[in-house]
């Protein structure tokens, strides 16, 4: 019999937690038991999985004996204070939230890109950020053919990657206007339906934002190659689920839109859908609840020897955070990297 593991889904009430949730049941995975644990205000809440309703219990300092695998999707302050505890406790710890990110002994992984990297983790591994991980998906396999010079993202990111208040806001929102009301913004700093906010996260002394950097600093990291220069425009859109990136890749080698469509096709967790004659390209509705990361678009950037023009689209709430944290966690059992005490 294989083993099986005790997982807690750490912020199991939230947008992404119950993602996590419902993948751990897709994808059937290796759990003797699930623990539900979220703040002392959500306590007590019940969760579905596997048919049956679980009780939430209040994320505590001693929450984590006994727990193999921890789910972590309970925001940057708690998982600063709760993650080296589980990890403490001997339970491995795959974090959703920025907080360990850029941390020099917290591998940053997506598994299609750098599984390698969990073999060097310290009871702690980060998941990248949503728009970050869908792009990489893409761009690993064409940087290993052609090696990857520049990119040049846009980002066009739905609601739902600032929570459930924001994907309330923008129905608010549009009900309202179509009513002829006024609308009120509490979420985000101007009205989002119908507009776009060329402002995600807080913005940095060197105009950027904070998201834009994100992107600019786990690539990098993902990927393992300090020479890969991006540049990142992260926009807000009145879209409920997934994202969307219109992205501009130089290369080394030449590469034709041939040759990158045959490569994507090829590459795992990659649907190439690129039929322009039949205007057939990927879009957010269709991405929403699916699991791959979809590109199209490709076409050759006419103004660059090396380059080319994609468009790439995935659910960030799917693979953009809850899918991508339990394919880690998968990952940590193939490598037999999870410490159970």
């Amino acid at each position: 019999m294989s083993k099986m593991y005790r997982v807690a889904v750490c912020g199991a009430t939230g947008a992404v937690g119950r993602e996590m949730l419902k993948v751990l049941e897709q994808r059937d995975f290796p759990c003797s038991e699930v623990i539900p644990m979220a703040s002392a205000r959500s306590a007590g809440s019940k969760v579905e999985f596997r048919g049956e309703e679980l009780t939430v219990v209040e994320m505590k300092d001693d929450s984590f004996a006994g727990i193999d695998i921890a789910l972590f999707s309970a925001g940057g302050s708690p998982s600063k204070h709760f993650a080296p505890l589980a990890a403490k406790a001997g339970c491995v710890v795959v974090d959703n939230s920025s907080a360990w990110r850029m941390d020099p002994e917290s591998p940053l992984v997506v598994p299609e890109v750098n599984p390698h990297d969990l073999d060097w983790h310290k009871g702690i591994i980060a998941n990248p950020n949503c728009s970050t991980i869908q792009m990489v998906v893409a761009l690993q396999p064409i940087h290993e053919k052609a090696r990857i010079k520049r990119v040049i993202v846009s980002t066009y990111q739905a609601v739902s990657g600032t929570g459930h208040k924001a994907i309330a806001e923008l129905e608010n929102q549009v009900a309202r206007l179509m009513n002829g009301q006024p609308v009120v913004a509490d979420v985000y700093p101007h009205q989002i339906a119908f507009n776009c906010l060329p402002h995600i996260d807080v913005f940095l002394e060197n105009g950027y934002t904070k998201e834009e950097m994100k992107m600019v600093n786990e690539t990098v990291k993902i990927m393992g190659d300090e020479t890969i220069k991006v540049s990142a425009t992260c926009v807000r859109v009145p879209v409920f689920y997934g994202h969307s990136e219109s992205v501009n890749i130089e290369t080394e080698e030449k590469l034709s839109v041939e040759e990158c469509r045959t490569i994507l096709a090829a590459a795992p967790g990659v649907t190439v859908v690129d039929y322009p004659e039949k205007l057939a390209y990927p879009m957010a509705i269709d991405a929403a609840g699916e699991d791959d990361t979809f590109v199209g678009r490709i076409r050759e950037d006419e103004t660059c020897e090396n380059a080319l023009n994609m468009w790439i689209v995935s659910d960030n709430i799917r693979k953009g955070a809850a899918l991508n944290t339990v394919q880690i966690a998968e990952n940590l059992i193939e490598r037999d990297l999870v410490r159970v005490p």
